[in-house]
């Protein structure tokens, strides 16, 4: 287990504007409803037409405050946060955690799980991060130019140049 449980603020600003902060409604690259910051709506949400924030139900037809926003993402980045802590099992930096953390937020948390990124690094292998994070960049067996400008922004966390 890392000794770091809590992505930083420069983290989650490089998070947001990788994902972008929206208090409407819209569709991501893939087609699917989202909101706030890289939030993809459950079908319950999407059908209900609300969110639970801080346990407090909220409708999203008018859109949401920036302060929920933020609130929705603290939220939603917890799973991410638990998923880096309890898998990686060498020592972080904040930078690698941020990078990690950013990772799983944006492929899911099995992905880290089941990756060989996730194997090297916990052998400590920390040099073979970068090169495991750029292969998660296509999508149908295609590269695409948005993921390789995230995992590219990932790898300049993980190496703490940006």
């Amino acid at each position: 287990m890392t000794n770091l449980t809590k992505m930083s603020d420069n983290g989650r600003k490089l998070l947001t504007q990788w994902e972008g902060f929206k208090t409407q409604v819209y569709k991501d690259s893939a087609g699917l409803p989202t909101i706030g910051v890289g939030h993809l709506l459950t079908q319950e949400e999407r059908a209900s037409g609300q969110i639970r924030i801080g346990g407090v139900a909220v409708g999203t037809a008018a859109g949401l405050s920036e302060m929920l926003v933020s609130q929705l993402l603290s939220q939603d980045l917890v799973r991410f946060e638990n998923a880096v802590t309890n898998l990686v099992i060498v020592d972080l930096k904040q930078n690698q955690y941020d990078a990690l953390v950013s990772f799983a937020f944006n492929l899911g948390s099995n992905a880290l799980k089941t990756s060989t990124l996730l194997r090297e690094l916990n052998v400590g292998h920390y040099d073979a991060v970068p090169a495991q994070m750029r292969r998660f960049v296509n999508s149908d067996g295609h590269p695409v130019p948005g993921l390789v400008n995230r995992r590219e922004n990932e790898v300049k966390l993980w190496l703490g140049t940006v």
